[in-house]
């Protein structure tokens, strides 16, 4: 009887084991289908996936459900855009949830999600691709017990993204490289989740970037009441980049909006809570940072959420009479005062505020200063500031650990009050804009790798008037070149704020001007470059007209250089606009005569072009047919003259990335009067 009842349960036993093994091949395709059909049947977007994997023997007795090549697409009004999509996802369930059928709730024990990536969006007219839920009539009825029911242990997303982009507001916000995890039983009414955060932050608005890349990390301990759908922070830690908070409150979601009640404030008042703030490629490791006085960050955030409102709140910063001193930099930044507050006290978005009061700093005996009071950030932005002090820009690096690349010299002296709205400034009525006082800055040396040889100032004189900036002096050499500048701008609001190009008219002045010292030098398919024309293979060099100027400019120069040409007495006009130039007037000595020139160069085209006319005056034939090749080319015959040539020259076609003429593009009219003294056989 025992042996019959051991074969029986043996044979059970192999049934079984036959079952869990051929269960996953059976099962794989249902499985599949079974999450396509719940989802896409509750939702207007399509769920996809490349594979479905099911396993019974790694958690029995649960089954593991791994998805991969996940992809949730819109339909109208944002056909084909990707709500949502993930290298893999992994859902536990007891077996039995397998064998339910459409429209049976499904219940996950674990979910783990790696390399996601969450992209919201709202357009002009405030649709959201994320609302998503069926609400036509004709479409299939939703059942409220349908779809996944959470039975939650753990969760895991690995490696992830989650980003917003709001079309009308201008507004950018992204959560990237997110390791987020959490532990609780979901299942009961009342529970407790630890979770554990870490990810990257980046926000924007109306193209400034106020946070790039900082760094967060959050490890929280949130009370949950599933019956009256509210989250509660119990307890966390907090870091903004460096930056310690601790936060205390809750959340609470409603049917019709969510209410927020959260404060939170700087666990100590030590002044590296404000050198935590900045970037740590900045700050670097500031546990050896000596520091006085105190920065303290305290704030709350206390209403609804729903389609008109956001909680009202207030975050105040706060530091008196501090100071700090990198260990391996000479200097230190004393008498640091900081008093701002941001809040918005209605619950109505545009209603936000900014005020600084107070910030100011002092580096050796110098203070620099500055106020601010912003209205309606979020709206038609209105803006009031002034900044006044003077600063030392060597010892900025000196006191701080800025990057490397970043080596600034000179003095800066400003004293500058602006008050403006944005809706002003994009409108382009500037007359609605008021902005006045003076900025000097003296002994300014700027490199950079974009351009080929130092650019230094040796006095800069701005005066900014309520709709226009003078520019009174603009005195400095780079290379060979030595330059003066005065004239005015006129949208300089614009050009900050805006993305507009400088509109302005100016008088340039040089006694040498060397267009070699604004040649670029491009880098060859193989990584290196040059500075000069001696090895085209590896680098070109080119010209470009930049993109950014709208400026009228009068210019003279005693002698301009171009490879080996040498003009003497250069006046003209130029005018410059989309990356064109158009010169008019334009005279000039070369080879004992006179040469006058009207005409166009643009850089706007892979390929420069030109077109040319001009006045030749009793130039020295000799030395004109050796200095040029364009005559050369078109007159071989002439090297063999000496004597005078006049001529009147119309010509157009391509330039090379050295300015000089394609000889195969070029096309026009020619007439000269050559008078020879005589023959030069030997040039035959």
């Amino acid at each position: 009887m025992e042996k019959k009842i051991l074969k029986i349960f043996g044979i059970i036993l192999l049934l079984v084991v036959g079952l869990l093994i051929a269960a996953p091949f059976i099962l794989e395709a249902k499985i599949g289908d079974l999450i396509k059909n719940n989802v896409n049947s509750n939702v207007n977007a399509t769920l996809d996936f490349k594979g479905a994997q099911l396993s019974l023997f790694k958690s029995f007795p649960n089954a593991e459900v791994g998805l991969e090549g996940v992809t949730l697409i819109n339909k109208a009004p944002f056909e084909g855009d990707t709500l949502f999509s993930a290298e893999k996802i992994e859902l536990k369930m007891g077996i039995w949830e397998l064998f339910k059928g459409q429209g049976e709730p499904i219940a996950l024990q674990r979910l783990f999600i790696d390399g996601a990536n969450l992209s919201v969006k709202l357009d002009e007219a405030e649709n959201a691709n994320y609302d998503i839920t069926i609400e036509d009539p004709g479409s299939v009825a939703i059942d409220e017990s349908s779809g996944f029911q959470l039975d939650l242990q753990s969760y895991e997303i690995v490696n992830s993204i989650i980003s917003y982009f709001d079309k009308a507001d201008g507004m950018r916000f992204e959560l990237s490289d997110i390791q987020h995890k959490g532990t609780g039983d979901l299942s009961l009414e009342k529970s407790q989740l630890q979770t554990t955060t870490d990810a990257f932050i980046s926000f924007e608005m109306d193209s400034i970037n106020y946070l790039n890349k900082n760094k967060i990390k959050l490890d929280a301990l949130i009370g949950i009441d599933l019956k009256e759908s509210k989250y509660s922070f119990l307890k966390n830690e907090a870091l903004v980049n460096q930056l310690p908070l601790v936060f205390d409150g809750y959340v609470k979601l409603n049917d019709d909006n969510q209410e927020v009640d959260i404060s939170f404030k700087t666990p100590s008042s030590d002044f590296k809570n404000f050198l935590a703030v900045m970037p740590v490629e900045y700050t670097k490791n500031i546990e050896n940072v000596k520091t006085t006085g105190n920065f303290v960050v305290e704030g709350k955030f206390n209403g609804i959420v729903d389609d008109t409102h956001i909680p009202m709140f207030s975050i105040k910063i706060n530091s008196d009479n501090a100071s700090f001193k990198y260990p391996d930099l000479p200097k230190s930044v004393r008498n640091v005062h900081i008093d701002a507050n941001i809040s918005n006290t209605t619950g109505i978005t545009e209603d936000t505020y900014v005020d600084i009061d107070k910030l100011t700093f002092m580096i050796d005996e110098v203070t620099f200063n500055m106020t601010a009071k912003i209205r309606e950030l979020m709206g038609n932005t209105k803006v009031n500031a002034h900044v006044d002090g003077k600063m030392n820009l060597a010892n900025i690096s000196k006191a701080y650990p800025v990057p490397k690349d970043l080596n600034l010299k000179g003095i800066l002296n400003a004293d500058i009050t602006t008050a403006f709205d944005m809706a002003s400034i994009e409108k382009k009525q500037y007359e609605k804009t008021n902005t006045s006082g003076k900025m000097d800055l003296k002994d300014f040396e700027y490199q950079s790798a974009e351009i080929p040889n130092p650019v230094r100032l040796q006095s800069t004189a701005l005066t900014f008037n309520p709709t226009t900036v003078s520019l009174n002096k603009l005195n400095g050499t780079t290379g060979k070149t030595d330059f003066s500048v005065t004239g005015t701008i006129q949208n300089f609001l614009g050009f900050m704020f805006n993305n507009e190009v400088v509109e302005g008219n100016f008088d340039l002045k040089s006694d040498t001007f060397s267009l070699n010292d604004f040649m670029v030098a491009e880098t060859s398919t193989n990584g290196e470059t040059t500075p000069t024309k001696t090895t085209p293979t590896t680098a070109k060099e080119k010209i470009k007209i930049p993109s950014f100027l709208d400026a009228n400019i009068n210019a003279a120069a005693n002698t301009v250089l171009y490879d080996n040409l040498v003009l003497k007495d250069v006046k003209g006009n130029l005018r410059i606009r989309d990356e064109k130039v158009v010169l008019s007037n334009m005279t000039s000595s070369m080879f004992d005569g006179k040469v006058a020139f009207d005409g166009e160069v643009s850089t706007k085209n892979e390929k420069p072009t030109f077109a040319m006319k001009l006045g030749l005056d009793k130039l020295e034939l000799g030395e004109s047919f050796k200095a040029i090749e364009l005559f050369r080319t078109i007159a071989p015959i002439a090297k063999m003259l000496q004597g005078k040539i006049n001529s009147n020259i119309e010509l157009s076609g391509n330039l090379t990335d050295d300015f000089s003429p394609d000889l195969l593009s070029l096309s026009g009219n020619i007439l000269a009067n050559i008078f020879a003294r005589e023959i030069d056989a030997s040039q035959v």
